[in-house]
C-alpha cells in the first residue's frame, strides 16, 4: 500500500484507528507507570537519590536510543518496528512487575525508554507515508494531541487497579495498553511511499546525513532543543511554584489539571493554521508565549495570577504540539528520512533532559524565581531561531 497522493481527497478519520489508536495506548501505558515507578523503587530499599535517577531512566534510554531506533526502523520498516517496540514494552514492564531488587526494576524502566524510541520514530514516519503533505501539521499535532491525552488518561486508569491490586496495578494497565498499541499496529495496513523509478538506492549512513543537513540541524535543530528544553522545564515549574507560594497539594493538582486541559484543546486548531498559512504562524508564537509566561511566573506572587500564567504556559505548549515532529517532517530528505529524523529526535531529547538539569543548576546557584526567569528566556531564543530560518509562507508540496 502506498501513501496517497496530495490530490487525492483525504480525512483523517480513515485513518484514525490505525494512525492514532497506538499512540494513545502508548500515551496510557506511560502515564500509568510514571507515578509508580519511583515509589516501586522506594518499596524496594531504594534511597530517594536512586528512585529519581530510575525514573530517570526512561528519559535515558529514549535518548541513546534514538539513532538505533532510526536504523532498525529503516531496516524493517514502520509496522514491524511498532510491533517490535511494543512487545519489548511489554516484556521489560513484566520486569518491572515481578522486580525483587532495584537493578531489575532499572533495567526494566531503561528498556521502555528504549522500546518508546523506536516505537515513536516508527510511528511518526509511518504517519508521513499514510497522509498527503497538505494534512501534514494537522496529523503530527493529532498524534502529538492523542498521545498527550493518553498520558493525561494514564494516571487515573492506574490509580484505579492500583485500588484494587496494589502498586503493581500500574504496570498491568500499562501492559494492557501497549500490548493493544501493539495490536494495532501489528493489524495496520503497511504503508510505504511511492517509489520513484529506477535502481534501489543503498540506505545511507548515519553520519553522512548528520554532514549533509548539518546546516538544518545547527540552526533549526537548534530551536528545536530549545523548545524541548522549555516544555520539559514547564512540568517542572508549576509543581515548584505552586510550592513556593504555599499551595496545597490538592490546589496544586487542581491547577496542573487545568494546565493539561487546555494543553489537549487546542492541538488539531494548531495543526490546521500551520498546514494553511505556515510553520511559523504557530513555531513562533508558542515560543513566546512559553517564555513569557515562565518569565512572568517568577513574578507572581498569588494563586490567581499564577493560574492566569499557568494557563496562558498551557495554551503555548498546546498549540505547539506536533511543531517538532512537523519541523523534521518538512526537512527531511526523500532518501534516508528515517535516520534524518533519527538525529532530529537526538536533539529534541537533549533539550528534554537539558531542560530540568540548567533550571536545577541556575536555582541551586541563585533562586528559584532567577531559574525559572533564565528558562524562559529560552523561549525567546527559540523564537529569534525561528523568526530567521523558518519560513513564514505555506510549505511546499512534497517532494
Amino acid at each position: 500500500m502506498t501513501a496517497p497522493s496530495s490530490d487525492t481527497p483525504f480525512s483523517l478519520k480513515k485513518i484514525a484507528i490505525p494512525a492514532f489508536g497506538p499512540s494513545v495506548l502508548y500515551g496510557v501505558g506511560n502515564g500509568a507507570i510514571l507515578p509508580v515507578i519511583a515509589l516501586s523503587a522506594r518499596e524496594l530499599d531504594a534511597s530517594v537519590a536512586l528512585s529519581g535517577l530510575i525514573v530517570a531512566l526512561i528519559g535515558i534510554g529514549s535518548l541513546v536510543s534514538n539513532i538505533p531506533a532510526a536504523m532498525i526502523t529503516s531496516r524493517y520498516g514502520e509496522r514491524r518496528s511498532m510491533v517490535g517496540a511494543a512487545i519489548l514494552s511489554v516484556l521489560s514492564l513484566l520486569l518491572c512487575i515481578f522486580a525483587t531488587h532495584t537493578w531489575m526494576l532499572a533495567t526494566g524502566v531503561f528498556l521502555v525508554g528504549v522500546a518508546a524510541s523506536v516505537f515513536l520514530l516508527a510511528r511518526q514516519t509511518y504517519l508521513m507515508d499514510a497522509v498527503p503533505s497538505y494534512m501534514r501539521a494537522r496529523a503530527l499535532s493529532t498524534l502529538g494531541g492523542t498521545n498527550r491525552i493518553g498520558v493525561f488518561v494514564g494516571p487515573f486508569a492506574g490509580a484505579a487497579m492500583i485500588h484494587f491490586v496494589g502498586l503493581q496495578g500500574g504496570y498491568w494497565v500499562a501492559v494492557a495498553a501497549l500490548a493493544g498499541a501493539g495490536l494495532i499496529a501489528h493489524l495496520a495496513p503497511e504503508m510505504a511511499p511511492a517509489q520513484r523509478p529506477g535502481a534501489p538506492q543503498a540506505k545511507p549512513r548515519v553520519q553522512d546525513i548528520a554532514r549533509d543537513h548539518a546546516k538544518v540541524f545547527l540552526t533549526l535543530g537548534l530551536g528545536i532543543l530549545l523548545v524541548s528544553a522549555l516544555r520539559a522545564s514547564r512540568q517542572v515549574v508549576v509543581p515548584l511554584w505552586a510550592d513556593h507560594l504555599g499551595l496545597t497539594a490538592t490546589s496544586t493538582s487542581i491547577i496542573y489539571g487545568l494546565v493539561a486541559a487546555i494543553d489537549m484543546s487546542v492541538f488539531y486548531p494548531a495543526g490546521t493554521i500551520m498546514d494553511r498559512h505556515g510553520r511559523l504562524w504557530v513555531a513562533l508564537p508558542s515560543a513566546l508565549l512559553m517564555g513569557f509566561a515562565l518569565m512572568a511566573t517568577s513574578l507572581t506572587t498569588g494563586v490567581a495570577t499564577f493560574l492566569i500564567v499557568s494557563l496562558i504556559l498551557g495554551f503555548g505548549n498546546g498549540i505547539s504540539s506536533g511543531i517538532v515532529m512537523t519541523l523534521g517532517a518538512d526537512a527531511s530528505p526523500a532518501h534516508g528520512r528515517t535516520e534524518f529524523l533519527g538525529i532530529w529526535r537526538l536533539i529534541a531529547d537533549l533539550g528534554n533532559s537539558l531542560g530540568p538539569v540548567v533550571l536545577s543548576a541556575i536555582t541551586a546557584v541563585a533562586s528559584l524565581a532567577v531559574g525559572v526567569a533564565a528558562i524562559g528566556t529560552l523561549g525567546l531564543a527559540a523564537a529569534a531561531v525561528f523568526w530567521k530560518w523558518l519560513p513564514a509562507n505555506r510549505p511546499p508540496p512534497a517532494r
